[in-house]
């Protein structure tokens, strides 16, 4: 069984060159289909092989070379201290957004069966103190921008949390950092890191390889999903990660987007469409903003999953192509 597993998986990933090397594609409107590439948890752990100061410089680099613009969303926890302060410091200069990713990173939605820190219930003043405790790593650089992305897309479990953080939020003068685009950079991310921690000149083509298809799949099931609840195109964001994946591989990632006919846009750009101020009623909320208008219409209920991304799709694929 699992012999024909590998097989099948090895055919259709085999074909991976011809997958992005498609015509461009056009929305149902005739344009082309825009986005931004957003990140989330800068660390100084590095990865990769590689220090922090490389990732982030590789990172940085690529999106300078490809004249974009985009946002780090910080988890405070995670930059605590004079290298991480540097790190985002970095950002600011290149004159990237710099967003509130809450300080601790807590799940909002415990009571439900898809924690994966198994913590205690987050209750609603304390996951508000938390994103406040944040602020002071980041409200001092030139580029803080007022976009608060919730840790794990998790929005609230209830309708007291959830509405009562988006009232938070709005008080204090916050949109939500949504991404229209969700996927699992991460999880292919812990295994390249894996693989490299145990053989440091191992070939990583086939990580590269899996990635790209990975970010194609869900962009298009998206892109596609949007236009069927909204009606027209929109100003689409993609959540990443800060890590030695995109450190590798963002310049490919950027490529095969343009390659493929979508037209890449600055962060603040994609914020101005007016589609990231709807606030869906859904619950548990959260997930990609597409997902969740999605959901909220009620007829999309056989495309949807929930989580709407996470490692548990995607390992099975790895673990046959043996990532």
């Amino acid at each position: 069984m699992i012999e024909h597993l590998n097989r099948r998986e090895f055919l259709r990933y085999a074909a991976i060159g011809a997958t992005l090397r498609r015509l461009p594609l056009a929305s149902a409107h005739g344009l082309a289909p825009e986005i931004a590439f957003t990140f989330d948890d800068p660390t100084t752990d590095g990865g990769a092989n590689l220090t922090w100061q490389q990732v982030n410089e590789r990172i940085l680099d690529t999106l300078v070379s490809n004249k974009i613009k985009s946002i780090l969303f910080v988890c405070g926890k995670r930059v605590d201290s004079n290298a991480g302060r540097q790190l985002v410091a970095a950002w600011d200069r290149a004159d990237h957004l710099i967003g509130n990713h809450s300080y601790s990173h807590l799940f909002f939605n415990v009571s439900t069966d898809d924690d994966p820190a198994g913590s205690k219930k987050v209750t609603l003043a304390e996951f508000e103190a938390d994103a406040l405790k944040n602020e002071p790593l980041i409200q001092g650089h030139l580029h803080f921008n007022r976009l608060f992305r919730y840790p794990f897309f998790k929005e609230g479990d209830t309708a007291e949390k959830r509405d009562g953080m988006r009232a938070f939020l709005q008080a204090h003068g916050y949109r939500i950092g949504r991404a229209t685009i969700d996927a699992s950079d991460w999880a292919i991310d812990a295994r390249l890191e894996k693989r490299t921690e145990a053989q440091p000149h191992a070939d990583l083509t086939g990580y590269r390889n899996f990635f790209l298809q990975h970010i194609w799949e869900r962009a298009q099931f998206y892109d596609s999903l949007s236009q069927r609840v909204l009606g027209r195109p929109l100003r689409h964001t993609l959540l990443l990660h800060h890590g030695g994946l995109n450190a590798l591989f963002l310049g490919d990632l950027i490529a095969m987007f343009r390659r493929n006919g979508w037209r890449t846009v600055d962060a603040e750009y994609a914020y101005g469409d007016p589609v990231y101020d709807q606030q869906p009623k859904t619950l548990p909320a959260g997930e990609s903003l597409v997902w969740a208008l999605a959901k909220e219409t009620g007829k999309f209920e056989k495309e949807l999953r929930y989580p709407g991304e996470d490692d548990v799709y995607e390992n099975p694929r790895m673990n046959a192509l043996q990532l």
